[in-house]
């Protein structure tokens, strides 16, 4: 019988076991040990950071994002609705109203041209997802007078005219999920661009004391000066992040590798059955994050999954609008209010892609996917998605 196809696998370097049992050998397992200072110091080189501080998940990235900017009660914050729930959730703990705002129908990033009828005086901040990796328009988004803190989750590795993704926000949250190119299981970094952020951060990532002035011996002793939790991971994940943040030219070269294959293998079918593939603007950089692919209707959706579950195949779809959400409804959110994002999330498939996977595997998956047939008649779903956003071009005119 054949294996199956996972959707995700971690990479694993062998320098990752390695270090682990130094970690351990250490006996300084909790957090800020010496595989942390080492992540830190490379994450600021690769993407030119003043500082970087490892948290636990990049939830929890972009819960001090939100103290920093001391988001309060009242205060807006507008975010893509095709995201992931920490976007929002984050600026919610806060006491912040999410404003929703609907996604380009090429990219599937928050759409710039928008802004201005999003923000008000209110408007204490702007969370751009780089979708896939794929760069925001920055320009635009940096241009509008509010902060900005990037989710890069998808993004490590990703430019923007030449410029890090990642670099500029006032600050930026990655993850280190899993699921992500570089990964320690579950984790994130909060990456502070802005200088003056960097001490108050500090703080608040060490349960809102001053301890790390301590450590350095800039005090003689500690005490709590600020609000803050708990947001430092085990050294132990550390050391499994360096592994894998040293070894990134393999990971990406081979992740890039299997994209590669699937937009090659893919160009023809896709064009006879109007679906359509990822778009990479030429002044962006992606890091092959995922690869999916955009079907005619939700049927054919559906009926795609199926055929690659039948196969071994494991594929998925991605987000639910957070708009149509049981919370989203309390924020505003109501049908129609997003369509672009309301007609990408209906037809998305992200397709197996990781560190492991082999050339028969892309193969496998190739066969598969070429061999479902769309039924003759579709529209081609990139004048749906052109339809959906028309209403909000009108608007913005």
């Amino acid at each position: 019988m054949t294996a199956p196809i996972n959707f995700n696998r971690p990479a694993m370097p062998a320098a990752a076991y390695r270090y682990l049992r130094q970690a351990v050998g250490n006996m300084h397992l909790s957090g800020d040990g010496p595989f942390t200072k080492r992540c830190h110091a490379l994450l600021e080189t690769i993407l030119g950071a003043p500082k970087t501080l490892l948290t636990t998940s990049c939830t929890h990235a972009l819960e001090m994002a939100a103290l920093l900017l001391d988001v309060r009660p009242g205060d807006e914050v507008v975010v893509p609705s095709f995201t992931f729930v920490s976007t929002a959730n984050a600026f919610v703990l806060r006491g912040a109203r999410v404003v929703f705002a609907d996604v380009r129908p090429d990219t599937l990033n928050l759409d710039e041209r928008q802004l201005p009828a999003l923000l008000t005086r209110r408007t204490r901040a702007v969370v751009p997802v780089h979708y896939a990796g794929v760069g925001c328009e920055m320009d635009a988004i940096c241009a509008a007078g509010v902060p900005v803190v990037e989710d890069n989750a998808h993004g490590l590795f990703g430019t923007y005219n030449g410029r890090p993704l990642g670099s500029f926000g006032a600050m930026a949250a990655q993850s280190f999920h899993e699921t992500k190119n570089i990964s320690c299981g579950e984790g994130g970094a909060l990456v502070l661009n802005d200088p003056a952020f960097v001490e108050r951060a500090e703080v608040i990532r060490e349960k809102g004391t001053n301890r790390s002035r301590f450590f350095r011996g800039e005090v003689d002793k500690y005490t709590w000066v600020d609000v803050g939790s708990s947001y430092l991971p085990s050294d132990a994940l550390a050391a499994l992040l360096l592994a894998q943040l040293e070894a990134r030219a393999d990971i990406q070269a081979r992740r890039r590798a299997v994209w590669d294959r699937y937009r090659a293998g893919l160009a023809d079918w896709a064009a006879e059955g109007r679906v359509r593939l990822p778009h990479v603007p030429d002044h962006c950089g992606h890091p092959a994050h995922l690869f999916y692919l955009l079907l005619p209707t939700l049927d054919d959706r559906q009926a795609l999954l199926a055929h690659l579950k039948a196969r071994g195949i494991v594929a998925t779809f991605h987000y639910v609008p957070l708009h149509l959400s049981e919370m989203g409804a309390k924020h505003g959110g109501r049908p129609g209010l997003c369509p672009v994002t309301e007609a990408v999330s209906d037809r998305l498939v992200r397709l197996p892609l990781y560190f492991d996977l082999t050339d028969a595997d892309v193969d496998r998956v190739l066969d598969a996917v070429t061999a479902y047939r769309v039924p003759a008649g579709r529209e081609p779903v990139a004048d749906v998605l052109a339809r959906a956003a028309e209403p909000r071009r009108a608007a913005a005119a």
